[in-house]
């Protein structure tokens, strides 16, 4: 056997204390990926950074009856697809809306776009509704509503919004349920100059959150808690030749694979409960718009 002072137990040894401290750097920089990436900026001092499972770095937003809160990731993007896995507030969350969005810095309202997915909360037992809108120049208005199919509360599952030249397309664990497409020729108003962060939320609109305002919440329950972690953004990549997404033609197709069409239909046709395109009460005066009519 080998004694301590030998050449090779000093290079087993030296070896494996390499390995403990790059297993030590990797974890720390796994911990710190979401500390790093996203701030909270406003709200109530009940939210707070965790490491869920003692290895994933977890921020649990809080509402209270003093105050909700929210964050915003550190970088912004023209162009990118932003994922976010969320755990829903449990329980009777009536009254309560969590949020996962893209939104521009220090742009006047009237010119400022957001792209939002607002998670309506339910009275127990009932189905969370996903409540989605697209925002142009200030001008929202284009709201679709899903009911999801699973229990978002159980356990964590993946929200993603995947803006590029050609779609803004909103998925739900990497399922797509609406797609906003860019339709230049025919004058649809579309994001396309405004870097935007991803920014979350937790707050109270009991006033219409939940059947329309007429569940309100019950502060009795709280403070709630939603929970976010494992935050990637994926800059958006052109195709070959074209110097970078905003050059992409636009009758170039390659965007057209990040769409799966047939998963959008199926699931528009069983989870879809509101959709802006079909409600003719609405806009019986002024007639729907240019995105809702066909070519």
């Amino acid at each position: 056997m080998a004694s301590p002072s030998s050449p090779s137990c000093k290079h087993r040894m030296l070896l494996l204390a390499l390995l403990v401290l790059a297993a030590v750097a990797s974890s720390t920089i796994a911990a710190a990926y979401l500390y790093d990436d996203l701030k909270v900026t406003w709200g109530s001092g009940c939210s707070y950074f965790y490491m869920d499972g003692g290895d994933v770095d977890t921020l649990a937003l809080c509402l209270d009856r003093s105050s909700g809160s929210g964050f915003s990731s550190n970088g912004s993007y023209l162009y990118a697809r932003y994922d976010m896995d969320i755990k829903l507030v449990a329980n009777d969350s009536a009254g309560t809306v969590a949020t996962f969005y893209l939104m521009p810095d220090d742009v006047p309202w009237e010119y400022h776009d957001e792209v939002d997915m607002e998670f309506l909360g339910n009275a127990t037992g009932e189905p969370y509704t996903l409540h989605t809108n697209v925002y142009v120049n200030g001008a929202g208005g284009r709201e679709q509503q899903f009911q999801l199919w699973f229990d978002p509360t159980e356990d964590f599952h993946t929200y993603s919004i995947e803006w590029n030249p050609k779609y803004i397309i909103f998925l739900v664990d990497d399922t797509p349920i609406r797609a906003y497409k860019n339709d230049r020729a025919r004058g649809v108003p579309f994001p396309t100059w405004q870097s935007m962060r991803a920014e979350g939320s937790l707050w109270d609109a009991e006033e219409w959150a939940t059947q329309g305002g007429r569940v309100k919440t019950d502060w009795a329950q709280a403070p709630f808690y939603a929970y976010y972690r494992n935050f990637r953004v994926t800059p958006c990549v052109p195709s070959p030749g074209v110097a970078w997404c905003g050059d992409e033609p636009p009758e170039s197709a390659w965007f057209d694979q990040r769409l799966d069409a047939a998963k959008l239909v199926r699931v528009q046709a069983e989870n879809m409960i509101y959709d802006y395109c079909v409600d003719q009460k609405r806009f019986n005066d002024t007639g729907f718009p240019v995105e809702c009519t066909t070519a």
